[in-house]
């Protein structure tokens, strides 16, 4: 018998090129501002729900293929040796010439477009303000990497991906649940706009070399690892602070402060970042403890708000 261990099993192919772990940063908010939704006006629609989630699910996936794409005619994938897969560096499907880079673009752009119809239809049934909040969702997703803005280097990318999966979506959800804007979602979702850009922060540590000698200059390069993992500690920090004030000056439900039950991880994963910004393999852990972090602390806000509403159902 051989004594080699069985090779791991490779994802199917469409699991690769979706990025589909990533679709976390989608149910999250999705189901905050469900939750919120309901707590507060009594409304659930389950097939608005499910729709509201393909669709994000469907412009998330369109994000990362076209992202792929452009990455690579900008060439920062080719020339990146750092990269800690799952977490950083792309699908690098088009680098293993699994998928032709004119595939990865048209199928990307064929998700846009299904998660377009989606946000359509539940502008034309539930409110058109899901149309405006759907509109800058997709400028953010597919100008992050494409010409000729290209967000990312411009230092605006962190902020277009925490405001799209953060604000916009938990609005976007609760407006397609009650047909009504309101503030209290905005600042409830702070914490997981924050959250999810540090998902993306952390991952660009193992990236920043290769970024930096194509002019990708994100902010994690503008100020080199060292700082940016200084600076990642503190919003972090202020991703909790931000929850407290919420509920102590502002709307949101004291019983979101469940979400402050990740502050231990928090710091764990600070402590890596502290030790091994600069050795890419070393920082795994603190990649994948943030997407941890963003997952569980959306999750628990979530909870709270269902806790809100079981109180005020049997009130």
């Amino acid at each position: 018998m051989s004594s080699e261990p069985p090779a791991a099993k490779m994802p199917p192919l469409w699991v690769i090129k979706l990025r589909a772990p990533f679709f976390t940063a989608d149910l999250v908010p999705v189901l905050l501002g469900t939750a919120l939704a309901w707590a507060r006006n009594g409304a659930f629609n389950l097939w608005t729900f499910l729709l509201t989630l393909v669709g994000a699910v469907a412009l998330n996936g369109g994000t990362n293929m076209v992202n792929d794409y452009f990455d690579h005619k900008w060439g920062s994938d080719e020339v990146n040796t750092e990269f800690a897969n799952p977490f950083t560096g792309g699908s690098r499907l088009i680098q293993m010439g699994l998928v032709k880079p004119q595939e990865m673009l048209w199928q990307g752009i064929g998700l846009f477009a299904l998660g377009s119809v989606i946000g359509l239809f539940l502008a034309f049934t539930r409110s058109w303000a899901v149309l405006w909040l759907g509109l800058i969702g997709v400028f953010c997703g597919y100008f992050y990497t494409a010409p000729p803005l290209r967000l990312v280097r411009t230092g605006l990318g962190e902020l277009a991906i925490g405001l799209s999966f953060g604000p916009l979506m938990v609005l976007g959800t609760y407006v397609v649940q009650t047909q009504t804007l309101g503030w209290e979602p905005v600042i409830a979702s702070l914490p997981v706009m924050i959250l999810i850009a540090l998902v993306v922060w952390i991952n660009q540590f193992q990236d920043a070399p290769a970024d930096a000698a194509v002019g990708k200059s994100h902010l994690v390069v503008r100020m080199g690892r060292r700082r940016a993992a200084t600076v990642y500690g503190l919003l972090l920090a202020a991703t909790y602070l931000l929850l407290t004030l919420g509920v102590l000056v502002g709307p949101v439900t004291p019983y979101a402060l469940l979400g402050l039950l990740t502050a231990p991880l928090a710091f764990k994963a600070y402590r890596i970042a502290q030790a091994h910004y600069d050795h890419p393999q070393e920082l795994v852990p603190a990649n994948a403890t943030t997407i941890r972090i963003h997952l569980l602390t959306g999750l628990l806000i979530a909870l709270g708000y269902v806790v809100q509403g079981l109180i005020n159902l049997f009130a």
